[in-house]
């Protein structure tokens, strides 16, 4: 919860909109090392060590704010940029600085390629109810 008790941060003005512009937010960068494959789906989850992310100096608003909300339930990125109000890509590059910190985990959605054919599924069901 943030000081006016509202749960918005100190960091947005209800008339001008956000003070500080995403591209601050990620210090310029557009990517960061662990965002290779951070696809919309792919969910992120507070890792079990971490106790409380507003201790630590390092991490700005946004990143704690993400790593409060994934501790409550895992989230998809596009959850989280929808929650936070910020760009795919913003919320990408901070989900890569918390996974390098070790903070958070993603796990990726299973590639279409790996999935089981329906056909074969289908054909264990048949099988099962001939049984």
């Amino acid at each position: 919860m943030s000081p006016d008790g509202q749960g918005r941060s100190h960091w947005f003005d209800d008339e001008a909109g956000p003070v500080v512009r995403p591209y601050a937010m990620t210090r310029g960068r557009t990517t960061s090392a662990a965002q290779h494959r951070l696809d919309l789906i792919a969910v992120v989850v507070t890792e079990p060590h971490v106790d409380d992310p507003e201790a630590d100096q390092m991490l700005s608003p946004e990143h704690v704010d993400i790593v409060e909300l994934c501790r409550e339930a895992p989230q998809s990125v596009a959850e989280l940029a929808a929650e936070l109000d910020l760009p795919i890509g913003v919320v990408r590059v901070l989900i890569g600085d918390l996974v390098h910190e070790e903070l958070v985990h993603v796990n990726r959605p299973v590639p279409p390629a790996e999935l089981v054919d329906e056909s074969i599924l289908r054909d264990v069901i048949n099988g099962l109810r001939a049984l």
